[in-house]
């Protein structure tokens, strides 16, 4: 039940939308852990003593893992076949749950979880690659648009499914979980997903996949450094020059072999460009702001996990809605235009959740943001993936997916440093600032601390809209342009 690409050229895939389904719950089982994970956190620390320090590197192991491979592993993908790296990485990432869901010490769950962001990396750039091989132009909007709206139900059902499990259940059933689903993915893979592959012989570029990984994970590794010891600190500084210097050593080396591993020359097309420009962008704007979200709706509105999932949740199915239904809307309106218009909304929601101290403006913000991604988010990968060869489609994904983990990253590290600083600078002398929850268990005025807080989101919260913005308007400018 295979097909070659050229075959896939000639006449649709007679089961792609089953097949589509099926990279859905591939997406589904790697977004789901991310967010399942941030629940779990205070059963995993009292099950396995684990320490600040622990925790944090139970989740950045998973995010260095990601960021340092996924542009070597969608070059194997396009060498090897998209379909081996999706069953490879199902395997690895359902074996490291597994392992993850037994740990019994604080290192033996920090080095499941680095396994798990390997398979992370070998499965997502084959993801998008199969789906850009099997739908024609006309319906591929429509496809994006479900698995986009499939990856932000992953979001939003993280931590209504985690505080679910850990409710009834021990901290290891959040990782238990990934393995069935892993096995009813792999075996729905072997059965329906039709390999394809760049025709092309290449030899491997082994220095240039050496100089992408020591780059990315240096730099990721500097952002992730941030919020302990500041963009001033030697802990920063340090690994980002080298990532900086290693990644500038790497152009030169792509720019420079007969064979690269990334072919540079992508970024000379402005459909391209642009959608990687707007990707960082809405991405660091979107990932710092829903990540300061989680901590007020439960810190500052009082929900639980499992309540504040569940008032995450409108966001997806406004996305899922909006993707299926404004598909001739985006059409007639052309590329650009669909940007802008898609990634102004989502700025506007992000801005609406500035002024959430209470939960109805929050949920007018997550709807609009759901609307504008449902806008947005198949321009920008229809953009994307049709400006290269599709023999190439998942060095593509990898690149597009490292530089939006960047782009995450920094979010979340610069939205939250400015929130840090604020909150501090508002709460009464003598009262530690250190995090929202240390706040609130001080002694101190739980009022005046949650009013502190709100403050400080609200600023970081403007800059995240002003960053959505300005990402639609250097893509509508390219899009328009090309």
């Amino acid at each position: 039940m295979t097909s070659t690409t050229e075959e896939v050229g000639v006449r649709p895939h007679p089961q792609r939308w089953a097949v589509l389904g099926v990279l859905c719950l591939s997406v589904m089982v790697v977004v789901l852990d991310n967010t399942v994970l941030n629940v779990a956190i205070p059963s995993i620390s009292t099950g396995l003593g684990a320490s600040t320090a622990d925790i944090q590197w139970m989740i950045n192991a998973y995010s260095l893992a990601l960021a340092g491979l996924l542009l070597t592993t969608g070059s194997l993908s396009d060498r090897f076949g998209r379909k081996r790296a999706l069953l490879a990485g199902l395997v690895l990432f359902g074996t490291g749950s597994a392992v993850a869901a037994y740990a019994g010490s604080s290192e033996a769950l920090i080095a499941a979880r680095g396994f798990m962001g390997i398979g992370a990396a070998v499965l997502m750039p084959g993801t998008l690659a199969v789906l850009m091989q099997l739908f024609d132009e006309k319906e591929r909007p429509k496809a994006i648009g479900v698995w986009a709206a499939v990856t932000s139900l992953g979001f939003a059902a993280g931590p209504v499914i985690g505080g679910a499990l850990i409710k009834h259940f021990w901290w290891g059933s959040v990782f238990l979980i990934n393995v069935p689903v892993a096995v009813l993915a792999i075996a729905a893979v072997a059965l329906l997903v039709p390999e394809s592959k760049d025709p092309t012989v290449r030899k491997p570029d082994v220095i240039g996949s050496i100089l992408s990984i020591i780059g990315m994970v240096a730099i990721v590794y500097a952002v992730i450094e941030v919020p302990e010891h500041g963009f001033g600190s030697a802990e920063f500084g340090v690994p980002v020059a080298i990532g900086l210097v290693t990644m500038t050593g790497f152009a030169l080396w792509e720019r420079h072999t007969a064979e690269p591993m990334l072919d540079l020359g992508f970024f000379a097309d402005r459909r391209f460009t642009g959608a990687v420009a707007s990707g960082v962008l809405a991405a660091f704007g979107m990932a710092g702001s829903l990540f300061l979200l989680t901590q007020h709706l439960q810190g500052v509105l009082g929900y639980s996990p499992l309540e504040a999932g569940v008032r995450v949740a409108p966001m997806a199915i406004a996305l899922l809605v909006t993707s299926n239904t404004l598909g001739q809307l985006v059409v007639k309106l052309g590329a650009g235009r669909a940007m802008l218009l898609g990634m102004t909304i989502v700025a506007g929601g992000v801005a609406l959740l500035s002024v959430g101290t209470t939960y109805p403006p929050t949920l007018a913000g997550l709807i609009l943001i759901g609307v504008g991604v449902g806008v947005s988010q198949p321009v920008a990968v229809n953009a994307l993936m049709g400006s290269i060869p599709p023999e190439r489609a998942g060095i593509a994904s990898g690149l597009s997916g490292t530089l939006t983990e960047l782009g995450s990253s920094f979010g979340i590290a610069v939205l939250g440093a400015l929130l840090s600083a604020r909150f501090l600078a508002s709460l009464p002398d003598g009262v530690p600032g250190r995090s929202l929850s240390e706040a609130l268990h001080s002694g101190a005025d739980i009022t005046v601390v949650r009013e502190a807080f709100s403050s400080g989101m609200s600023v970081s919260l403007l800059i995240g809209a002003l960053a959505v913005f300005l990402g639609g308007v250097v893509a509508s400018v390219l899009l328009r342009r090309a």
